[in-house]
């Protein structure tokens, strides 16, 4: 076939015809050009918590501008977003709004960052690149939400402009394999090269019961964050609600998520939360030297805040983040 392309954005790589879209359903080949159908076309514009991120190490309390398109590189059959992310362009209510208009409703919102979010940023890459540079000639902090399923060229061009990331890791390679569609390995990857190249990394893990809830998978996860990405990464453990292809499968177990905060604290790791429940401990920043509170949080309001010059109020120890 003539006017060939392939897309080098992800490691689906998509070989396509002219006419054709890749897997994400946000990238087409045009007469043999290689074109976003999304860029400036939001489907999701909000003003939200950053908590709700969840970024919990980060500019606490504040609030950050968010954006979201149509389309998904992945196709997890838990999808909280399916309505927007497994979803083409053309099947969504979008917005006309370029990057410098992204950058301007955030300042007239007082957010302190952007956030690249909901569905899938790495699909509408150069949205967000182009929007990052502006926001940071602005003063402004950008923050990518993604599950991290990325080519490593794309992500290293794109890290300088990137000051924070909440990467979801999923679960083991069978559980990519047979919920999401995808693979593991390069989303390991896009983690290990966030942290060499200074962009502050917190993970989520959806525990979703029966397919990642193990205790043994748990430990496999804790012990690759702890061993690759070191104990001050924050872990999210969240909660699960039925959607999308899993309607039948219950909610996560409060006891659940308990098990899991407890496997990471025990590993080592120092920033453990528990999301979408609130009134766990786990929703709250602890010091890891004197155990003392450092940020009382209850769903995404923060409470009592005892950092001082990004330490803790009680014992001077150094809290990892990036802190107002």
């Amino acid at each position: 076939m003539k006017n060939k392309v392939q897309c080098e954005l992800c490691p689906r790589r998509c070989i396509l015809g002219p006419g054709q879209r890749g897997e994400c359903r946000a990238r087409e080949n045009i007469d043999g050009e290689l074109v976003s159908l999304v860029y400036g076309n939001p489907c999701a514009v909000h003003v939200d918590p950053i908590e709700k991120k969840p970024l919990f190490n980060i500019l606490p309390g504040s609030t950050i501008f968010s954006i979201a398109t149509a389309g998904c590189n992945l196709h997890c059959r838990f999808c909280q977003n399916w309505e927007i992310s497994q979803r083409p362009p053309e099947e969504t209510d979008n917005y006309d709004l370029s990057p410098a208009q992204v950058v301007t409703k955030a300042r007239q919102n007082n957010c302190l960052s952007v956030a690249y979010t909901y569905s899938e940023p790495v699909i509408f890459y150069e949205y967000m690149y182009d929007t990052s540079v502006l926001a940071h000639k602005e003063g402004m902090k950008n923050i990518m939400v993604t599950a991290g399923y990325i080519n490593e060229g794309p992500l290293r061009e794109l890290c300088p402009v990137i000051d924070a990331a909440n990467v979801d890791l999923k679960g083991d390679k069978d559980y990519y394999l047979k919920v999401c569609r995808g693979t593991l390995p390069p989303v390991l990857r896009t983690l290990e090269v966030m942290r060499e190249m200074g962009v502050w990394v917190e993970i989520t893990n959806l525990i979703v019961p029966t397919l990642n809830d193990r205790p043994d998978q748990i430990k496999w996860l804790t012990g690759w964050v702890y061993d690759h990405l070191g104990p001050d990464v924050p872990l999210h453990f969240s909660r699960f609600h039925p959607m999308y292809k899993l309607r039948n499968l219950p909610p996560t177990p409060v006891e659940t998520l308990k098990l899991a905060r407890k496997i990471a604290l025990d590993k080592g790791l120092h920033y453990v939360y528990t999301g979408n429940i609130p009134g766990l401990p786990g929703e709250n920043t602890f010091c890891p030297n004197c155990g003392k509170k450092v940020i009382g949080r209850v769903g995404y309001r923060i409470l009592e805040n005892n950092l001082k010059d990004g330490k803790c109020g009680s014992c001077g120890q150094v809290i990892p983040g990036v802190w107002i």
